[in-house]
């Protein structure tokens, strides 16, 4: 036992009357604490207090009451700790208090333990007595129904109003490893506590966080934080992703997210994150139709788009898990701080086949298997005649017999490679105990001054595992989970190497009211930097001849209306119109056309148009996402736009930067670089028109329903892009 918590010395006063204690059923868990809302010193008393009360304290080390307290005594946390029970002198051997008004002083940290019924009482006891931070472990709330999201609410209320922050309710807590504090009753931690290291845990779901914090400190994590929010009737996972990303101590987060409450807290976080360094390595469920519905049901979050989320993800640098297996083993190569300088991986074996897979999972995860240089490749003939000096390197078994040898080619192989990271395909040699400590010693001879980033496949006992990671190698069993995460390594460098995008300065909200005709959206778009094609409106057959001569044949006429968005279902778009008369008539038809289809359509006239031909043709927009508000799209236009789905997504607002590595992620990118001899396209004006989308989206965020601009041309090398659509929608209420 490491040594007791201090207590209080003064005396425990009885109650005249009974209090609430006792514990709730467990039921259904969340994780909790964060940092970052409206008091800093609230979030730190949650997640790092240096004073404890435990309210429901329980004798009975097992029960929910009782856990916390025993942890606290075990792991040596050495500030004070007030069990508050109002029908026991002490509690565990420590001085109890029959309420929290009776305690000597006011803590930064009250722990909840009592049933959802008493939960608002202890709320408004605690915040009444000047305590900073409360977890309340209680189920029973917001999952429940419209019952529960009321009582969350009222407790929410009570804390506010005393100016305490509150982490859950039905959460399992926070734990700091560092100071011995453990605010939770996770039976995890019933064997072992956690090893301090530069792993943060924070997690929606206590059940996943305390299982992923298993999982870690199993794969050898030492793990610093540890946290869990639940139901989030106040502090959320943006808060503590933001507290945690700048805590000195972490280097990785292992982040659970069902939902996003406060994105902007949560953009801020992501970015936090990005500028210091700290990878965030995030599982999203709610992927599927199916994993949304149910997330609904399990903690009232809202999924969101998955696609957005992903797309975000990329945005700000952080990888998206797609199993937890994959988390961990993401986690595991972040944790050494060791990002490699670029993508070329060197690969040695001693089995062409294992070589071979391994080059493949390369190949798949975007590393660079380059092959060595001829002098080199023939350095490393003259030292072993029958190996394949290419890469995958595979000196065959006759390595293993003279391992001297074997770090000399190891050894000529990275120094002559030029490769950013180096790994080794061991199988089951480091298993053999007469053999494993000489193989691992040559392995470190040959690479240890390079700089490279080392890493292993192996199958060996934990205590061979521990002896290569103690030589600075990442040791994974499985050549997909190696290349995947040294992928992933990759990605995290190049994220940390971005400067920090500068304030982006935003276009005046556009005052137009009620629905807008094409006119009238592209009229608010231009005035936000969007540069749209020479066209003129028309309000009758004459005007509509003066601006097709004016603009030059042949010409586009569009019936232009507030009430009809999609003209073609009225038939209200004639193209390739080539001279006066035609259009004279053109603008007759159309006006019919709309006058018979909407005949309650205010009809503002037509719209004249240049005909733009050639360009790649791309489609552009303004999404509301229902969790992180308003996002840019961008993607491959066309008739097969709804079928191919070729597009992406980014937060609002971004810089040009942003929207070129937009652009390279959709399939539109190959098109606009040019195929089969055609000329690259304007990509720079493309860029400076997503950019302006941006600014326009966060400008308008509370007035728009969405924006499309379809077709958006993206014209050769120089001659801009040219959106010839647009559809701005507004909200009800929003104009």
């Amino acid at each position: 036992m490491k040594g007791a918590g201090r207590v209080g010395t003064i005396a425990p006063r009885r109650a005249s009357c009974e209090s609430v204690t006792g514990d709730m059923t467990e039921g259904k868990t969340m994780d909790a604490p964060a940092n970052g809302g409206r008091a800093h010193g609230g979030l730190n008393a949650i997640f790092s207090p240096r004073s404890i009360a435990l309210v429901g304290a329980s004798d009975d080390p097992a029960r929910i009451g009782g856990r916390p307290l025993a942890y606290l005594r075990r792991s040596g946390f050495d500030g004070p700790i007030y069990p508050v029970n109002p029908k026991r002198v002490t509690v565990q051997s420590v001085p109890a208090f029959a309420s929290v008004a009776a305690l000597p002083a006011a803590p930064d940290l009250a722990l909840l333990a009592v049933p959802a019924a008493a939960t608002l009482e202890a709320v408004e006891a605690c915040a009444a007595a000047g305590v900073k931070g409360a977890i309340v472990f209680a189920a029973g709330f917001a999952e429940m129904g419209e019952a529960g999201v009321a009582e969350q609410r009222r407790i929410a209320d009570a804390a506010r109003a005393g100016g305490m922050r509150l982490l859950g309710p039905n959460c399992l807590g926070a734990a700091d490893a560092a100071t011995g504090y453990y605010g939770t009753f996770s039976i995890m931690l019933d064997e072992a506590f956690l090893t301090p290291g530069p792993v943060a845990i924070v997690s929606q779901s206590g059940a996943y966080g305390s299982h992923v914090a298993q999982l870690a400190r199993t794969r050898g994590l030492g793990i610093r934080h540890w946290i869990t929010t639940g139901n989030e009737g106040d502090v959320d996972l943006a808060e503590a992703l933001l507290w945690t990303v700048e805590r000195d101590d972490v280097r990785v987060v292992i982040a659970y997210a069902e939902g996003i409450r406060r994105r902007e807290t949560f953009f801020a976080a992501l970015a936090r994150a990005r500028e210091r360094g700290v990878a965030i390595v995030m599982m999203k469920v709610g992927r599927s139709d199916v994993g949304a519905r149910a997330v609904g049901s399990h903690t009232a979050a809202l999924a969101g788009s998955d696609a957005v989320f992903d797309a975000v993800c990329r945005q700000y640098g952080v990888h998206r898990a797609r199993s937890t297996a994959e988390q961990i083993d993401v986690a595991y190569a972040c944790a050494r701080g060791h990002y490699p300088s670029g993508n070329m991986l060197g690969i040695f074996t001693m089995s062409g086949g294992l070589g071979i897979q391994m080059a493949d999972d390369a190949d798949a995860a975007a590393l660079d298997v380059a092959p060595m240089p001829d002098e080199a490749q023939a350095e490393l003939k003259a030292l072993l005649p029958y190996a394949s000096p290419v890469n995958p390197v595979d000196a065959t078994a006759q390595a293993m017999t003279d391992l001297p040898l074997m770090s000399r080619y190891i050894g000529t192989m990275i120094e002559r490679g030029g490769y950013d990271m180096f790994a080794a395909i061991l199988g089951t040699a480091p298993a053999l105990p007469s053999y494993a400590e000489r193989l691992a010693e040559a392995l470190d001879a040959a690479a240890a001054n390079s700089g490279v980033l080392r890493a292993v496949t192996m199958n060996a006992p934990a205590a061979a595992v521990r002896a290569y990671e103690e030589r600075g190698f990442l040791v994974f069993d499985d050549s997909v989970a190696l290349t995947g995460a040294l992928s992933a390594l990759v990605r995290f460098r190049e994220s940390f190497a971005r400067p920090k995008m500068a304030a982006v300065p935003l276009p005046a909200p556009f005052r137009a009211t009620g629905p807008l005709s094409e006119h009238g959206a592209k009229a608010v778009l231009g005035a936000a930097g969007i540069a749209f094609p020479n066209e003129r409106l028309a309000r009758n057959p004459e005007e509509a001849a003066a601006a097709a001569r004016a603009i030059g044949f042949p010409v586009v006429v569009k019936i232009c209306s507030p009430d009809i968005a999609h003209k073609t279902e009225v038939g209200g778009v004639m193209v390739g119109v080539a001279d006066a008369a035609a259009v004279t008539a053109a603008t007759e038809t159309l006006l019919a056309r709309a006058a018979a289809a909407a005949p309650a359509a205010r009809i503002e006239g037509v719209l004249v148009a240049p005909m733009i031909a050639g360009g790649v043709e791309t489609i552009a927009g303004i999404h509301i996402d229902a969790t992180l508000g308003p996002v840019v799209m961008f993607g491959l236009g066309g008739i097969f736009v709804e079928v191919l789905k070729d597009v992406t997504f980014r937060a609002v607002p971004f810089d040009v930067g942003e929207a070129h590595r937009m652009i390279a992620e959709t399939n539109a990118a190959a098109l606009l670089r040019g195929v089969r001899g055609a000329e690259p396209a304007d990509v720079a004006a493309l860029a400076d028109t997503l950019a302006a989308l941006s600014r326009f989206a966060a400008a308008n965020a509370d007035r728009l329903a969405g924006v499309d601009i379809n077709p958006l041309k993206v014209m050769p090398q120089g001659q801009g892009a040219q959106p010839l659509d647009a559809l701005v929608l507004m909200r009800e209420g929003g104009g």
